[in-house]
C-alpha cells in the first residue's frame, strides 16, 4: 500500500484549482467510453477523500486491485495532459514551444 503522503497521484489531484478540476473533467467527457469512464470515476473518489487509501478506493467498487496501478497511471497522464492544454494561453513560453512543435510534426510530413 502506498504511503498515505506519498502517493503523487492523490498529490495531484489535490493540488489542483477548482477551474483546472473543472476542465479536466470537460476534457476527460471528450474521452468518456464504456472503458474510460473508471478512471473519472477513480478522479472522483481521489478528489472527495481527505486521504489516499486504497482500501477506500476498491471498497467504492470502482476497479479491482489488479487494475488499480494501471488506472492510476493513465489517470496520471491524462490529468496532466489536460492541464498541457489549458496552459499555452496562460505562458508565452509554452505558446513558443507549441509553435516549434507544430512547426517540425509539418517539416516532418514534408509539408513546409
Amino acid at each position: 500500500m502506498a504511503n498515505h503522503q506519498k502517493d503523487s497521484l492523490f498529490v495531484l489531484i489535490k493540488s489542483l484549482s477548482k477551474s483546472e478540476k473543472r476542465q479536466f473533467k470537460i476534457f476527460a467527457s471528450r474521452l468518456e467510453t464504456s472503458s474510460n469512464t473508471k478512471f473519472i470515476e477513480l478522479f472522483n473518489v481521489l478528489d472527495k477523500s481527505e486521504a489516499y487509501d486504497e482500501k477506500i478506493i476498491l471498497k467504492s467498487g470502482v476497479i479491482k486491485k489488479a487494475q488499480l496501478s494501471n488506472l492510476k497511471s493513465y489517470l496520471y497522464k491524462q490529468i496532466l495532459v489536460s492541464i498541457r492544454l489549458n496552459i499555452p494561453s496562460q505562458n508565452i513560453r509554452y505558446q513558443l514551444r507549441e509553435q516549434i512543435d507544430f512547426a517540425a510534426i509539418l517539416y516532418n510530413k514534408g509539408l513546409y
